[in-house]
């Protein structure tokens, strides 16, 4: 491996392991889930809009556009809801163990949105499998199934996400320019669905360590994990990125257990049960490869 595909590789996994350490931050941060994506995004829209200017990237787009990011931010934001408060109706490992599912439902959303693009037989077979992956963490961990309820429909929020998001790339566009409309989106969402989750209107301040949880987290983990992200992606392949990106819940697992100990320990059935979903994720191309041949 050449020097620069090592540097891009690991800058690919410092992106992943930012994304692992969201949910871990969530469950530190002493705020309801709504109000935490409402100054994670507002932070992040800060930081890109600064950099637009900076660069001298015009923030001006057509209306049409503008609405298109600014709905695509929406979908980011009512996942990030949904995703921290998984975190806080289960475990960090149990909303993590959710997230791999979301690649299952692109390969189902996709070709809803996308009429050039057909049902996969592979994608469809690990999807029958992976059911029953999930359905084991259900029996084992059933205390939990609230929250692992909330993550598999934050799984599908980001499947949407990711799948509507991939059209809106452009080499026109800087990346800060669509991170501003973007995290804007996803704030505003926030901010409309509070008062049917949290009552009231205004987002709570964050006071004490807070303060320090939620710089890191807009800063670090959305801001400044998205220019990287949006960089190393002009010089990786998309399959190296979808097989790294899978493991963000191995990290945010392990970093989990190290940082809150036992109340992260799951039985070993919830493990087996994960270890298959990720499993899966990793072999999908592979398997793909051995169906349709």
């Amino acid at each position: 491996m050449s020097h620069t595909h090592l540097r891009n590789y690991i800058q690919l996994h410092l992106v992943v392991l930012a994304w692992g350490l969201t949910a871990i931050l969530g469950k530190l941060i002493d705020l309801p889930p709504v109000d935490v994506v409402v100054w994670r995004t507002t932070l992040a829209v800060v930081c890109f809009v600064g950099v637009a200017l900076v660069c001298r990237h015009a923030l001006k787009v057509p209306l049409p556009k503008a609405a298109a990011m600014i709905g695509v931010g929406a979908i980011l934001g009512l996942h990030w809801v949904l995703f921290f408060w998984s975190a806080r109706l289960a475990t960090a490992s149990v909303c993590l163990a959710a997230m791999p599912t979301a690649m299952l439902w692109c390969s189902l959303i996709e070709p809803l949105i996308d009429g050039s693009r057909r049902w996969r037989p592979a994608e469809l077979l690990v999807g029958a499998v992976m059911v029953g992956a999930v359905w084991l963490i259900y029996q084992v961990e059933f205390r939990y199934w609230q929250g692992f309820s909330v993550a598999i429909a934050a799984a599908v929020l980001a499947a949407f996400f990711a799948t509507m998001s991939k059209q809106q790339v452009s080499r026109e566009m800087h990346w800060s320019v669509i991170g501003s409309y973007q995290m804007a989106g996803a704030c505003l969402a926030a901010l409309f669905s509070r008062p049917w989750l949290e009552g009231g209107l205004a987002p709570a301040i964050p006071h004490g360590p807070s303060i320090i949880w939620v710089g890191l987290l807009g800063l670090v983990c959305t801001a400044a994990a998205y220019a990287a992200f949006m960089d190393v992606l002009r010089r990786v392949s998309v399959f190296t990125v979808n097989v790294v990106y899978n493991m963000e819940p191995v990290y945010g697992i392990v970093l989990a257990a190290l940082i809150f100990g036992r109340s992260e320990f799951m039985s070993s059935g919830f493990y087996a049960g994960a270890s298959v979903i990720i499993a899966l994720v990793l072999a999908l191309p592979r398997i793909r490869r051995w169906v349709e041949k």
